[in-house]
């Protein structure tokens, strides 16, 4: 009996990790999915609590305090001070990332996937989050097809999805035009090698 257990209890285990993401991400409020954490009574906290508002402001990322707060659509965004509050209070639009926060690079392959606070870049005054920097100067390759491609996988199959799913389906079943991870890093130091 406890052979036929301990299986069940590690799948059921895993089943119920793997919800806490595919709820915190997606809100459900019109801005679903997003790249997106539970911090204590912020139950869908963008990027990991970094203040949106700096990369437009101060042209730099920086933490948002816990006590600057405002909550936008059911997502929660926090701010290094008051005037970021008021700023983003005004125009919330403006401010949010691109793509949920997510990976732009993985966006384009239709996978919501990673984003760290600190890989960006301003395209067209919109704010664009990556993975690392080998997702962004792979981006960067081409940014106004890889912009196209990756508003044609949100709007057509991402917004209003579920990450999870939308992430498992697109692991599976690749896009037409997919570059693994190493392909992508062997085209930018082509292009890097060519002095692009």
């Amino acid at each position: 009996m406890k052979r036929l257990l301990a299986p069940a209890v590690a799948a059921a285990t895993l089943l119920v990790a793997g919800c806490a993401p595919m709820v915190t991400q997606s809100p459900g409020e019109g801005l679903s999915p997003v790249n997106a954490v539970s911090d204590g009574e912020d139950k869908h906290l963008m990027l990991f609590g970094h203040d949106v508002v700096s990369y437009f402001t101060d042209g730099r990322h920086q933490a948002g305090s816990p006590a600057i707060k405002s909550v936008y659509k059911g997502v929660t965004f926090r701010f290094a001070s008051a005037e970021h509050k008021k700023l983003f209070d005004a125009a919330p639009d403006k401010y949010i990332p691109q793509y949920g926060g997510y990976c732009a690079n993985g966006i384009v392959y239709g996978i919501p996937w990673g984003g760290d606070a600190n890989t960006w870049t301003m395209i067209d005054g919109k704010l664009y989050i990556f993975g690392g920097s080998g997702s962004r100067d792979a981006f960067l390759l081409d940014p106004k097809a890889n912009v196209a491609l990756a508003n044609k996988y949100w709007s057509e199959e991402v917004n209003g999805s579920n990450a999870f799913w939308q992430r498992s389906k697109r692991m599976v079943l690749r896009v037409p035009h997919y570059k693994s991870g190493q392909e992508l890093a062997d085209a930018v130091a082509k292009a890097k090698a060519a002095g692009k």
